[in-house]
């Protein structure tokens, strides 16, 4: 890595700003589409976490974004939301109108620089492209101050170039500037030394914040996104989980946690709050259907987890001789029983406010008689259960399909059958199937009732919690006409929360349709 000077210089509010994109980035992933009620879920969970930006989406692609970001921006208050807009005067003006309600409304514009994109995605030569950033800057600068620019494609542009590009934007009033990775090809060394470049060479690039957008194509965007931050850059751009695009984007988790383990090296932190980044990993996988692979650096189950007989002695021993951060740190849950049949709806109530649940979105009499009955059914209820149950809970709000009654038989002397109760836009309707297995079965007696034909091409399942009454969770993936979304369900029968598995994905299937062709192409 290349540092500017001896060691970074130390500014009054000197810390890393958390830019989070899981909304606007993060949702391009494969099967990661949410509906408006699941961003504001997501959002409020992102100012629990303390984040100083959320960019809430890309309000000109289609209208269920624009309703996305508005929401958004209307949910939260310390935040700064914005939009992701492109040079062009709609794109903005449509950003513009869907913060305008945000306590601290921003907007992110964007355009290449690179000349691969410059010749073959926007047919436009340099004076063109540095012609169009005048233009949007200068129009956004008229009717609000939080502007972000741009450069899509840095770190395969002309560093001269890019400097000439980023010296227009600051000119014309752009507040943070980010040198994105956009294609994951950068390696740390290079892009720390794009940083230290710009940093030493642009005019004016001590009056705004350097910002690192990564994508992980060569499993790099930590490593360089931290780069960039030892050569100045202070946000980062980045998304829970790391989900996004193709290998997906920096992980949010990782990089502030590397920051604050390693502050020795660093110097410097984030002001995230920790203890709230297992409940918003959690929340997402819960949400998108996606889950988290057991061995993901700090959220996954295997990263604090010890079979090695050597690493078991030595954490029993000391816990630093191979623990170099502490599980509470990120707020994971003890998984101790924590309620029971006996308990009473304000002590429940409570709990869910522990663990990062916003209890306003919620209709706290249906869910507090589902735990009743989750009582009934296991001998403990543990932590995670209860955010099985009031995710399962907020699922379902403005859905064209809901689950019914599901019954299922099968021996080893007959063909396994099911016969489901399916509403579909408020009309009830039940259908019957044979199938391989119970699963099998009662998937196709859900298509039937739904009147549909996909394609399944993943299924899993994994227990939440312990025990053979363990809620089930199933992850489920769903293809149809070129189009795969993911679907999650959980229940204490594993055919059931199937069943809740694939429904959630027939919905998000309906809501990808809508919104398929309506996004422009493009993004940092």
């Amino acid at each position: 890595m290349t540092v500017v000077g001896s060691k970074i210089e130390k500014a009054q509010e000197d810390y890393v700003r958390i830019f989070d994109t899981t909304l606007r980035d993060g949702e391009q992933s494969p099967g990661a589409t949410m509906n408006v009620e699941e961003k504001v879920a997501i959002a409020r969970q992102l100012e629990l976490l303390n984040v100083d930006v959320i960019e809430a989406g890309f309000a000109v692609s289609s209208e269920g974004d624009f309703e996305g970001v508005r929401r958004v921006a209307e949910a939260v208050t310390n935040p700064v939301v914005l939009s992701l807009a492109r040079t062009h005067q709609l794109d903005i003006e449509r950003a513009l109108k869907a913060v305008e309600k945000a306590s601290r409304p921003g907007i992110h514009i964007f355009i290449a620089t690179s000349d691969i994109h410059l010749k073959y995605k926007l047919q436009m030569n340099r004076e063109e492209v540095l012609a169009a950033v005048t233009r949007a800057v200068s129009f956004a600068k008229k009717h609000l101050d939080y502007i972000e620019f741009s450069c899509e494609d840095a770190s395969r542009s002309d560093w001269n170039y890019l400097k000439t590009v980023c010296e227009e934007a600051i000119r014309c009033g752009a507040k943070v500037i980010n040198i994105p990775d956009t294609t994951g090809h950068a390696v740390p060394d290079e892009y720390g030394r794009l940083f230290a470049f710009l940093r030493q060479n642009v005019a004016g690039a001590d009056k705004v914040i350097w910002s690192a957008h990564c994508h992980n194509d060569l499993g790099l965007a930590v490593a360089n996104s931290l780069a960039a931050v030892h050569n100045g850059a202070r946000q980062v751009e980045c998304t829970i989980n790391g989900i996004g695009e193709r290998a997906g984007n920096t992980s949010m988790e990782e990089v502030v946690m590397a920051l604050k383990t390693r502050k020795d090296f660093f110097g410097i932190e984030t002001r995230i709050n920790t203890r709230q980044i297992y409940a918003a990993s959690r929340l997402l996988s819960q949400v998108i259907g996606q889950p988290v692979p057991p061995n993901k650096p700090i959220v996954g189950d295997n990263a604090f987890a010890h079979e090695a007989g050597i690493h078991q002695d030595g954490v029993l021993k000391y816990k630093l001789t191979y623990e170099i951060m502490k599980p509470e740190d990120i707020g994971i849950p003890s998984n101790k029983l924590v309620l029971g049949k006996h308990s009473g709806r304000h002590a429940f109530v409570e709990r869910l406010k522990q663990l990062g649940v916003d209890c306003s979105r919620l209709d706290i009499n249906k869910v507090f008689a589902e735990f009743k009955a989750l009582c009934d059914k296991k001998k403990v209820v543990y932590d995670d259960d209860l955010l099985a149950l009031v995710t399962e809970d907020t699922r379902h709000l403005g859905e064209r399909f809901v689950l019914g009654e599901l019954e299922v038989s099968s021996s080893t002397k007959s063909t396994p059958q099911a016969t489901v109760t399916l509403k579909v836009d408020n009309e009830e309707r039940v259908a019957s199937a044979q199938g391989d297995g119970m699963v099998d079965a009662c998937y196709k007696a859900i298509c039937k009732a739904a009147g549909v034909n996909v394609t399944l091409n993943r299924y899993s399942v994994k227990s939440i919690t312990r025990g053979t009454d363990a809620l089930g969770e199933v992850n489920c993936l769903v293809a149809q006409d070129g189009i795969t979304v993911a679907g999650q369900g959980a229940h204490s029968d594993i055919v059931m929360a199937s069943a809740l598995a694939f429904v959630n994905a027939l919905n998000r299937l309906e809501l990808r349709k809508r919104a398929l062709g309506q996004r422009p192409v493009g993004g940092p």
